[in-house]
C-alpha cells in the first residue's frame, strides 16, 4: 500500500514513490534550458511536478503512465510541487493506490438516483430515463467514473455523486420556478451528463477518451438520449425530445462556446450544474488548509486566488 500520498507531502520531505503521470510538457526556461512541468496524482489527490535538465528517458514518458518519482517537495509562489530528480515507469504498483475514490457509500447514491428516477411522473420520460439507467454494462462504468479529469469531483464514483446532487437540486428549484416543466427538469439533470461514460476512462488515472476531446460529453450525451429514444419507439413525442436534448447539449451554458440555455428548465439546469462544479471544486481546494487548521489556501486552485476556509478560522480562534 503506497504511503507517500500527494495531499499529505510537505515542503522538505523526500518522495519515494509512485504516481499517476497526469500531464507532461516539456517547456524551456528564459535561459532556453529544457525542463518537463508535470502533474502527478493518487488516490488522495494531485501535485505538480518539475523537472530540470530532464533526461532522455525521461522526456519520452508519455502521460496516463504510472511512474516512480524520486525527488524533494519544493514550493514556487506559494504552490506546492516535486523537484524531480529521477522519473521512469513503474514497474510495481496497485492501482487502487493511484484512483481516488469518494467517501461516500456507493448504495446510498444509487439509492439517491433511483428515488430521483422513480419521481418523475410523465411515463414517457420515466421509461426514457430507466432505460438509459437500466443497460447494466452502462451504469458498472457510469457508477465508477469520475465527474471530470480535473476539474471537479475527480475520484471514482464522482459522476454519480454529481447526477445526484445536481437532480436533487433542480427538483428543489421547481418549487421557486413552478413555470419549470418539472419532469423535463429532473429527467435533463438526470441525463445531462451521461456522454462522460464514453468521454472519460479508467486507465492508470482518469483519461479523456479521443471522442470525449473530439466531440465533448454533451454531444455524446445527446447522442445516447436519441439512442434510447429510438429504441422507445413513439414514447417520447419529436418536440419534448428535442427540449431534452437542448437540455443535455447546452447544460454548459455559453461557456467555451457550447450552446446557450434557451429554456427556462436548460437554464436552471446549467446554472445548478455550474454551481455543484463550483462548490464541490472549492471544497476540495480549501481540503488541504482545513487539515492543518489554516485561514486561507495559496492561489493553486482552479479559481486562481485565495481561498477563505471558514472551518480553519474557527479552529484557530477556538
Amino acid at each position: 500500500m503506497k504511503t507517500e500520498l500527494a495531499a499529505a507531502l510537505v515542503e522538505g520531505q523526500r518522495v519515494d514513490t509512485v504516481f499517476s503521470l497526469r500531464t507532461r510538457e516539456l517547456r524551456s526556461t528564459r535561459y532556453g534550458e529544457a525542463y518537463l512541468s508535470l502533474e502527478f496524482a493518487d488516490r488522495s489527490g494531485a501535485i505538480g511536478g518539475v523537472m530540470f535538465k530532464p533526461t532522455h528517458e525521461a522526456e519520452s514518458i508519455p502521460a496516463g503512465t504510472v511512474v516512480h518519482v524520486r525527488g524533494v517537495v519544493t514550493a514556487y509562489r506559494g504552490v506546492k510541487r516535486v523537484s524531480v530528480e529521477d522519473m521512469r515507469p513503474a514497474e510495481r504498483y496497485e492501482i487502487a493506490d493511484l484512483l481516488p475514490r469518494s467517501p461516500r457509500e456507493r448504495k446510498q447514491a444509487v439509492k439517491q438516483l433511483r428515488a430521483l428516477a422513480d419521481s418523475i411522473r410523465d411515463a414517457a420520460l420515466a421509461r426514457l430515463v430507466k432505460a438509459v439507467f437500466g443497460d447494466a454494462a452502462f451504469f458498472r462504468a457510469f457508477a465508477a467514473l469520475p465527474a471530470s479529469v480535473a476539474d471537479h469531483r475527480v475520484y471514482v464514483g464522482g459522476l454519480l455523486e454529481h447526477t445526484v446532487a445536481v437532480a436533487s437540486a433542480c427538483r428543489a428549484c421547481v418549487e421557486q420556478y413552478p413555470d419549470a416543466d418539472a419532469d423535463l427538469l429532473l429527467a435533463g439533470a438526470l441525463l445531462h451528463d451521461i456522454g462522460i461514460v464514453d468521454s472519460i476512462r479508467l486507465g492508470s488515472g482518469f483519461e479523456q477518451t479521443t471522442e470525449g476531446r473530439l466531440l465533448g460529453h454533451p454531444i455524446l450525451g445527446e447522442r445516447r438520449v436519441a439512442s434510447a429514444c429510438e429504441r422507445l419507439t413513439g414514447s417520447v413525442d419529436r418536440e419534448r425530445m428535442t427540449h431534452l436534448a437542448h437540455l443535455v447539449l447546452s447544460h454548459h451554458g455559453d461557456d467555451g462556446g457550447w450552446l446557450a440555455p434557451c429554456s427556462l428548465e436548460a437554464l436552471v439546469l446549467s446554472r445548478v450544474d455550474a454551481l455543484d462544479r463550483d462548490a464541490s471544486s472549492f471544497t476540495a481546494a480549501v481540503r488541504g488548509a482545513l487539515r492543518v487548521e489554516e485561514e486561507w489556501t495559496d492561489s493553486g486552485n482552479r479559481f486562481g486566488r485565495p481561498l477563505y476556509a471558514a472551518a480553519g478560522a474557527r479552529a484557530r480562534s477556538a
